[in-house]
Parts: structure tokens; C-alpha cells; sequence
């Protein structure tokens, strides 16, 4: 149940970053619900088994520029997630420039947090 709770808050937060960010697209096809929650699915599997361990080593970047690192690795996990989602199930999610995909981070956890506070999820 945390899981599928985890996955609708991803899906919704990449759907107001989809809205709100210029230069994060959905190209192609008609049905951009599907391939939103395709990508949050996809970003949530990235989030619980790659992400963890992009922090641990990026690390002492993270405590040098005081926590700043720590919304780079949000973005790379973007990209590897638009990757795979175009890769393997061409999804056809577009991130134009790292400025886009970096903006983009800060306002998916931004909705992601206030999500999971009005929910009581503590992940």
C-alpha cells in the first residue's frame, strides 16, 4: 500500500512539473495520463533501489556544498528515469536542458512533500 501511495504522489508531482516547467514535455501520443503515471511508476522504482545509493556517494559533495549536491542527484534520477521510460516503453517524456530538469526536481519534491504531509506518509 506505501508503494502504490508513493508511485500516485510521484505521478502527481511530475504531472505539476509537466504543467509548470518549460522544457519537460510529453511528446507523441494523446494519452499524457498514461505516460505520466508510467513515469512516476518508473521514477518511484528509481527512487527506492538507485537513489539511495547515488547518495551515499555523492556524500561528501553533498556535505561540502551544504546539501546543494543532493538536488543534482533529484535530477540525475530525472534523466535516468526519462531514459528508461523513452527507452523501454517509448513513453515519449522530453527534458530539454539540465536548467529544465533541475527546476523540475525542486518542484517535484517540493509536491512531493507537501503531498506526503497532507497524507501522514512519513517515507
Amino acid at each position: 500500500m506505501k508503494f502504490i501511495i508513493r508511485w500516485l504522489v510521484t505521478a502527481i508531482a511530475f504531472g505539476v512539473a509537466v504543467w509548470i516547467v518549460p522544457g519537460i514535455d510529453i511528446v507523441g501520443g494523446t494519452e499524457a495520463w498514461a505516460a505520466i503515471a508510467l513515469y512516476g511508476l518508473i521514477l518511484s522504482l528509481i527512487n527506492i533501489s538507485v537513489k539511495p545509493l547515488m547518495q551515499l556517494l555523492s556524500l561528501p559533495i553533498t556535505v561540502i556544498t551544504l546539501g546543494i549536491f543532493y538536488l543534482v542527484v533529484n535530477t540525475l534520477m530525472l534523466y535516468v528515469a526519462a531514459w528508461l521510460a523513452n527507452g523501454i516503453f517509448q513513453v515519449g517524456i522530453e527534458i530539454a536542458t539540465f536548467g529544465s530538469a533541475f527546476v523540475g526536481s525542486i518542484v517535484i519534491s517540493i509536491v512531493s512533500g507537501l503531498m506526503n504531509a497532507l497524507l501522514g506518509n512519513k517515507d
